[in-house]
């Protein structure tokens, strides 16, 4: 019996050969059928290859949400190689420090960024651009390149390569991927995420989502990110389709679009559904029948916004999510049918990953009491890029250590307490953030709440939280402290609540909590 193809361009020419005028990737401006898709993915790799670009090669991809950015992943696979795809936004001194990292010759950029590439220090063999027209003599000059090859935006290249490239058939422990975290805490640090890794999140996902060539998804989610690559793994893996909306800074234009593109699932983080919450107050009223799922993972959601959601796209069922990019996305989920008897829980394992609750001496806890949470699957990464020391404290006797902590009930569900590194130590006692920013959205006025340790000379350290309100203004720090005091004890209170417009976010919509704490600790 054959072996299912490990790699995502694979699935894409065996949908090719199949159901050739399916649709496979969209935008606002147009679609791209699977065989539109194979043949652009085919002759891109022909290009690379032509340059040099072969297994085990890295190349580096910083592009947005456009249909040159899976083509371009997708190609480099093609040829047994590793992308790494980064945020186009971040500088020149952290894009510098990846390419050196890597030592990556080749690399698919923006051409409005070429200015930024350009700032690199770096050896490059070949640039491809993804310019609209021509790349123009500035453009060059200011990459110190001669002749960098053009894509258009869908991936067609602008002159094919002489030669045809091969699909390569990848070993599953080479590396697929190289997912560099936001570096929001500091230095960016690299996941290898394997061809295995790849397949067995992708099809552990495909099982419990139910997915099928009939499925397509509006992803608004960056494509560097585990969970929006998820998004265009699964639906490639089952011959669906990826709808990439780019328009969210208009929420009510991207729901308009998922309606009219008759998408049946959308996902999100927290904060995307509290954008909608917000800004879309007839949401329910733009949403199709064809929609059937959404997702969320990402962060802990606030119980409100969970209610809210699952009421205002029902009948379309929420799946509550919980992974990391070392486990090439997704560790566990909460089935639909235990949104009101297991509430607030993060689920159980996805299908072929185990998820336990261990004590300080690695031993399983017993139901109810607190420890962090491990797992073992095939889509655990083998650790982080050139960085042994920090492999060796997330992997443990082939468990991945995740860093959170919480407890299992006596079903086998999880609940996530809080990450280890951001528990407060308050008057002696251990304090989850959490609890304090779930009293604080309980407060009528508050639409976003952070807390973090600050330090303190008298009692080491101290909790400062910072909200961001409904109606701005109305509501003073102390009417919040106020407000806390009939939910938590004295020790729990904040000392200093400040109000803010917004809050710092990394670029996949997480909580910057660690540059929050370095802001407020300069303000104190």
């Amino acid at each position: 019996m054959a072996h299912p193809p490990l790699s995502p361009p694979a699935w894409v020419l065996e949908h090719a050969a199949k159901t050739p005028n399916s649709r496979c990737l969209g935008v606002p401006e147009s679609w791209l059928t699977y065989a539109e898709v194979a043949k652009r993915i085919q002759a891109l790799a022909a290009s690379l290859s032509e340059q040099g670009v072969g297994p085990g090669d890295f190349v580096l991809v910083a592009l947005p949400n456009m249909l040159a950015t899976p083509i371009a992943s997708m190609a480099i696979q093609f040829l047994g190689a590793c992308c790494v795809e980064l945020n186009r936004e971040w500088g020149p001194e952290t894009l510098g420090m990846v390419a050196q990292q890597t030592q990556a010759k080749h690399a698919i950029l923006l051409g409005r960024d070429a200015r930024t590439w350009g700032q690199l220090a770096h050896s490059w063999k070949n640039l491809w651009v993804v310019h609209p027209s021509s790349p123009n003599n500035n453009m060059c000059k200011a990459l110190q390149f001669a002749s960098p090859t053009w894509l258009h935006e869908d991936g067609q290249l602008e002159y094919s390569a002489a030669t045809e490239a091969k699909l390569f058939a990848p070993p599953p422990d080479s590396p697929a991927l190289l997912v560099y975290t936001s570096g929001s805490t500091g230095a960016p640090r690299g996941v290898v995420q394997t061809y295995k890794n790849v397949h067995a999140n992708t099809e552990s996902i495909c099982q419990y989502l139910e997915l099928s060539e009939r499925d397509c998804v509006l992803c608004i989610l960056p494509l560097y990110y585990c969970y929006g690559k998820s998004l265009l793994q699964t639906h490639m893996r089952v011959g669906g389709s990826i709808f990439l909306e780019h328009r969210f800074i208009y929420p009510r234009v991207a729901m308009e679009a998922m309606g009219a593109q008759a998408c049946t699932g959308f996902a999100g983080v927290p904060l995307t559904y509290e954008l909608l919450q917000r800004q879309v107050g007839d949401l329910k009223t733009l949403l199709k029948p064809s929609l059937r799922y959404v997702t969320q993972a990402g962060g802990a959601m606030h119980a409100s916004t969970i209610e809210w959601v699952r009421h205002t796209f029902s009948p379309a069922k929420l799946y509550v999510m919980y992974g990391q990019t070392e486990a090439t996305a997704r560790l566990s989920f909460l089935p639909p049918e235990f949104a009101q008897t297991k509430a607030g829980s993060i689920g159980r394992g996805i299908p072929g990953v185990e998820l336990h609750v261990v004590d300080a001496n690695g031993q399983r806890c017993a139901p109810g009491v607190e420890g962090e949470l491990v797992a073992r699957g095939d889509n655990i990464s083998p650790g982080y890029f050139k960085d042994e020391a920090a492999t060796l404290e997330m992997l443990k006797n082939g468990w991945l250590h995740t860093g959170d902590l919480g407890y299992a009930d006596s079903d086998g569900f999880v609940f996530i307490q809080g990450r280890s590194k951001e528990f407060l130590k308050l008057g002696g006692h251990r304090v989850s953030p959490f609890e304090i920013e779930d009293v604080l959205l309980r407060h009528p006025n508050v639409a976003q709440a952070a807390v973090v340790g600050l330090s303190d000379k008298l009692e080491g350290e101290r909790a400062a939280a910072c909200v961001v309100l409904k109606a701005p203004g109305q509501t003073s720090s102390e009417e919040l402290r106020k407000f806390c005091y009939e939910y938590l004890p004295a020790f729990k209170i904040p000392k200093h609540i400040c109000e803010r417009d917004t809050l710092p976010k990394t670029g996949t919509g997480k909580l910057a909590r660690q540059q929050l704490k370095q802001e407020l600790e300069r303000e104190s």
